[in-house]
């Protein structure tokens, strides 16, 4: 049973006559015929009497009238909204986010999008980096949104494009001997506790990596809690426990209040004595092969124009 068997059939049940459907219908009357004859063939059954010229529709036929009705009206109401989808008046968006780009940096841009597309609804779930990646690769997200490294296993499944830059700044409280010094020596890293996000997390990839390029090895770092966000982290820091790097939009209101401090380090090796910093793109990743709706296209444009640094 197709859906034009469905709509010649209704077309003559609605008119009792052949020809007058298949007028009405742009069609020839043997099309017409054939098609109603299929029909009682294929089911076994008379959906219409006739009875000289004249045609009367059976039960068979009264029952398929009503039913076939309805499923014309839900396929066309199926087909208005795909094309409503298409026009961008309605879908869904399912976005990863890594925990400091997702409340920080993204709630503007998404703000941004449901301006310009009210009726789409988004679906954001936020984790860290390594959680955001791989649910990217399974699809579990249709974009996600993450500093840091992507696993080599990951990186055949995932395309990348860096949309903003991330900036850690190596942060301490008041009570903290580094408190208003204006330069910390590298090896000076090594004498104080250190505060840090799990593994996982983007920040603490940039972290390692920044301290491995400097020379420090992680692992010789004193570290006293390893927690899972950078809100903690934060908390922890300004009630006075220890250093941590934190990305710099999550602080700036701390330093202008003068409850966290951001530290200078400096390599006095180096002939010109110069800021060292920590800085890695904010990566937008989507799968390799499966369909990119216009959804999608739309929500990426909205990130690509911006290169302000980001947290």
């Amino acid at each position: 049973m197709t859906l034009e068997q469905l709509r010649i059939f209704l077309a003559v049940a609605e008119m009792l006559h052949f020809t007058r459907a298949a007028e009405a219908l742009y069609i020839t009357q043997p099309a017409v015929s054939a098609s109603i004859q299929s029909l009682e063939t294929e089911y076994g059954t008379r959906l219409f009497h006739r009875i000289g010229r004249h045609i009367e529709i059976t039960d068979a036929g009264k029952l398929l009238q009503g039913e076939a009705q309805k499923i014309l009206d839900h396929v066309e109401l199926t087909e208005r909204g795909l094309k409503e989808l298409n026009n961008l008046q309605r879908g869904e968006l399912k976005l990863g986010a890594s925990l400091t780009v997702g409340n920080y940096w993204l709630p503007e841009k998404i703000s941004q999008f449901k301006q310009l597309y009210p009726g789409i609804f988004i679906n954001c779930k936020l984790g860290n980096a390594e959680e955001i990646c791989e649910g990217t690769a399974v699809g579990m997200y249709d974009l996600g949104l993450v500093t840091g490294e992507i696993k080599p296993s990951l990186q055949h499944s995932l395309e990348t494009e860096e949309v903003g830059s991330d900036r850690l700044q190596i942060v301490v409280s008041k009570s903290h001997p580094w408190f208003g010094r204006t330069e910390i020596y590298l090896d000076e890293l090594l004498n104080t506790s250190w505060v840090m996000r799990e593994s996982g997390s983007g920040a603490q990839q940039m972290f390692e990596q920044a301290l491995q390029t400097w020379g420090i090895e992680p692992s010789k770092l004193d570290v006293v809690l390893n927690l899972n966000t950078s809100e903690m982290v934060k908390a922890v820091v300004e009630s006075g426990v220890g250093a941590a790097a934190i990305p710099e939009l999550m602080v700036k209101k701390e330093l202008q209040l003068g409850t966290l401090y951001a530290v200078r380090i400096i390599d006095p090796q180096k002939k010109s004595v110069k800021k060292l910093e920590i800085i890695q793109p904010v990566w937008k990743l989507k799968h390799r092969q499966r369909f990119h709706t216009r959804v999608m296209t739309a929500f990426e444009s909205i990130l690509l124009p911006d290169n302000i640094q980001v947290a």
